[in-house]
Parts: C-alpha cells; structure tokens; sequence
C-alpha cells in the first residue's frame, strides 16, 4: 500500500512491602551533573508542563524531588501538583528527611554502572513507606517528615486505600495491579490521536499489545486503529529518517494482530513490511554509505561480518551502523511473521541470530553491536531482552535459539537493577526486558521484585504513570505520561498471555 506521509518523532532517546524495597542490591539509578542536568529538562506541553524540572515523582502523593549531592539522605520538593494528597501542606523547597515513621537511613547514589543502579536509599525507603500506608495493613495515611528553615516536622498525608499496595506475585493474582491496567488501558484510548498513534514507534508499539491483550471492545477498536496506521505508513520502500524503527513495531504489531483476528487485509501489508525488512537488513557492502567512513571512522565496516545480517537506524550501514536492539526485533518480526504463514529466508533469518549471538558474552548480557564488550558486564537490559524474545521465539529446531534465549533471561534476572535504566529508549528497554524474563518465572519474579519502587513511585495522581529520570536522560517531553502508561499497561497485562511474545501457545 501507499503511504502517506507521517510526522513520527522517534526520540532514540526514545525509551512484603518494607522489605522488598529494602534489598540490598537496590541503588540510585538517576545519573544528575554539576550543570544540573537532568533536573533542568522541562516540557511545553502535557501534563507536566507546569513541573520546572525532570525531577522524580513520588507516587500518588503529587510531590516531584530533586536529588542533591549535598544531602545524599534528603529529597527536595520541587513541585507539588494542585489537589493532591500534599498540596497545601509540603511545600516547594522542603526537604523530605523520612516517612512512615523513620528517618531515610541510607545515601542516594548518583552515576552509571552496575556499582549505582536502582533505588538505594529514600527513594526506595519513602516508596516502601507509601505501599505500607495503602496496604490493608495500613490506614490510608503516609506521615512524611520534612526539614526546612524553621526545624522539622511531621506530616500526614491521605493517600487513601483505593490501590492497596502490589501482591507479592504482582501483577499477577494482584488486585492492584489489576486496577491500574483497566485505568491505564482507558487512558491510552482517551490520550490515542486521531490517526490512532500514540506519537512514536515505542508507544505505538507497547499501547497497541496492551490493548490487544484485552477483551474490552474500545481498547479491541483501538488497537486495530494504531495496526491500520502502521499498515498505511508502512510500504516495501521508504526514505524516510530512523524508519526501521517504525518498520520494527509495525512488524510486531501487525504479526500479533493478525494472529488474533485472522482478518485477511493484514497479510499483504506484512508482507509490504518483510520486504522491506529484507531490503534494509545489511548483507552487502555494496549497502555502506560512503559517508560512513567519514563521519564514524572507528566503526566504517572492513570485515566481511562486521556488522554483518543486523539492522540500524536506517536501511544498510550509514552512521555507526547496525546494533543489536534493532536486530533483536528484527529477528524476533521475522519469527512472528512464520507463524502468520508468511515465507521468511532463512538464511537471513539466521544472519539476524548470528548477528545477536556475536554480540553475546558468556554470561548473557548482549553488547550495543555485534562484539562482546565483556565477558562480566551487564546493564540495558532491553537489547538482551529482544533477542532473547527471538530466540525462544524461533521457528527453527536446533535446540542453539533456546539455550541463547535462557541465558538472555538468565542476566537479565540476575541483574535485575538497571531495568529502568536502559541505554537510548528506557521504555523499550524495560518491555522487552520484562517480556523476555516472563519466560522463566523466577527471573520474572526477581525483575519486578526488584523494580517494585518503580512501579509504586511512577504512578500519578491522576492514575498516570510517569517516565522517571535516567542513565540516559533523554526522552523526555510531553508523551512521558502516555510512554511509561503505555510500557506499564503492557507490562501489567504480560500474566494474561493473551500474545505470542507474552506466552500465548
């Protein structure tokens, strides 16, 4: 089919209750610089346009907080949302010393690594102390203790009862998290545009398999909606800038679409997207831009298999050329697109695998590109995540595809502390990560046991949730409520199995 043309804005950087959060493995993983960087990053528009900074938010309370490396066991308040549980009595510039009864105990860590990722320290703590006032054991009330010019103080805050706090196998058989995929389901239809995307390929394709998991007719009618866009912006060629992305989700997306419906208007548009996939795989040299050598020296190709059967930003080698996340969803499409009845060569099938499993360590954790970077490392968990989907996915026999899938999840359950800290695209990252450790439920398990601050503390006011500072710090504007509410309604809806990629048989 022909396509129109799309404005899409793919931003690369496009992505027991105490005792949970309390783990020792948990850090700090927001990275902050002298320049004050991320905390000066500010939006025009969306819901947080009135917030004067990236800053952390603090759950259902409506408080976002800076964190300063002058009081490594404080949080300052920079912005409390009008009508929320602290609005009118924590105010701009307190800092926030303690909650559900005890001061923080631990030090805020800043910086990237395995050395300083998670949520050590208040974050973590006050999160606990949230999830314990809405617990059935709690009473709806969070005492927070602030520190300002005239001493320190506690306060209580009325964060109610409504959510209750997450079950300990969450979010399955967890009536919280239940809850909050119903509301977030209906906020991604009410936040979906006109044309049925939700702005970017990553939304896109997170919005569109949540709403698909589910059986409510409106979330059913908006997920066709986004497939048809997809379907009309898609084609066998393009020239369109960072384009294997929007080919990347539209290929998943469609894939999983038709294999729920059956309806007979998908297959020729997978098909347009297959050909195209196959076009922009690199297989050739002859597929090297010039340019290459010019602007990226250290990474223009000279060896036959550098690079070789993977996908970048844009068709055949340009820039620092193919990387690993691209291709993970690559292989991963073209699996999905065999189980839709389509024939996929699979000799290029299987560059795509070689690509991923070159780029592996021992250990399991998949490098940028296609060379290990080490045999130890771990971090951006949402490259290993891809491939290890692919591969456990994988029409093909030889028991290689299932091995590489477990040991994939096996780093990824291991190290489950940089989950929302991937490099470029956080919210891809953390999908695919979680998509893939569902696989094996003890490394499951041990992601969202892990993550569980996260998901206590991204939650808004307004039952939004909320895209927190980074590794990267990049990605954030004004769909940062419609991409952490898109990643989190997927992640929430992954027991249901209602998809191939989530377990469905």
């Amino acid at each position: 089919m022909q396509f129109s043309a799309l404005s899409c804005r793919l931003s690369i950087g496009l992505t027991l209750i105490a005792t949970t959060f309390l783990a020792p493995s948990a850090q700090a993983q927001v990275d902050y610089s002298a320049n004050g960087w991320p905390w000066i990053a500010t939006t025009n528009s969306g819901p947080d346009a009135a917030v004067p900074g990236w800053y952390y938010n603090l759950g259902i309370t409506g408080m976002r907080i800076e964190l300063v490396a002058n009081a490594p066991k404080e949080m300052v308040v920079r912005y409390v949302f009008p009508g929320s549980p602290a609005h009118g009595l924590v105010q701009v510039g307190d800092h926030l010393i303690g909650a559900g009864g005890m001061n923080f105990v631990q030090d805020h860590q800043d910086g990237y690594g395995p050395a300083v990722f998670g949520a050590q320290g208040p974050v973590s703590e006050f999160a606990a102390a949230l999830e314990t006032a809405q617990s059935s054991a709690g009473n709806g009330n969070l005492q927070v203790r602030i520190s300002n010019g005239s001493g320190s103080s506690n306060i209580l805050l009325n964060v109610g009862q409504t959510y209750g706090a997450f079950s300990n196998s969450f979010p399955e058989n967890c009536p919280k998290s239940r809850r909050i995929l119903a509301e977030l389901l209906d906020y991604l239809v009410q936040e979906q545009s006109a044309n049925g995307s939700w702005g970017n390929p990553v939304n896109d394709l997170y919005a569109s398999l949540a709403l698909l998991g589910s059986s409510k007719p409106t979330h059913r009618a908006a997920a066709k909606q986004c497939a048809q866009n997809l379907a009309n912006t898609t084609a066998g060629s393009s020239s369109d800038w960072l384009v294997n992305w929007r080919y990347m989700t539209a290929g998943i997306v469609l894939s999983e679409y038709y294999l729920q419906t059956s309806e007979a208007w998908v297959l020729p548009e997978l098909t347009e997207v297959r050909d195209f996939l196959l076009a922009s795989q690199y297989v050739s040299h002859s597929q090297v831009d010039p340019n290459a050598a010019i602007s990226h020296p250290g990474t223009f190709p000279n060896d036959p298999l550098d690079s070789f059967g993977g996908w970048g930003h844009n068709p055949g080698f340009e820039g620092y050329g193919p990387i690993c996340m691209l291709t993970g969803e690559g292989a991963l499409v073209f699996a999905l697109m065999q189980r839709c009845g389509l024939s996929i060569d699979q000799q290029r099938h299987e560059w795509a695998y070689e690509f991923l499993a070159r780029g592996t360590g021992t250990n399991g954790y998949l490098w940028y590109k296609d060379e290990v970077a080490s045999n130890s490392n771990w971090a951006d968990h949402g490259r290993t995540g891809a491939s290890a989907v692919a591969n456990w996915l994988s029409p093909y026999p030889e028991s290689r595809y299932r091995r590489r899938a477990l040991s994939h999840i096996g780093v990824i359950g291991a190290h489950p502390q940089s989950f929302p800290d991937t490099h470029g695209s956080p919210i891809l990252g953390m999908g695919f990560a979680a998509m893939a450790a569902n696989f094996e439920p003890i490394d499951f398990r041990s992601l969202m046991d892990s993550n569980r601050w996260w998901f206590a503390l991204a939650q808004c006011t307004d039952g939004s949730f909320y895209y927190q500072p980074n590794r990267d710090n990049a990605g954030y504007g004004a769909d940062s409520r419609i991409s952490a509410s898109a990643v989190t309604a997927f992640m929430f809806s992954i027991p249901r199995k209602a998809l191939v990629v989530t377990g469905k048989p």
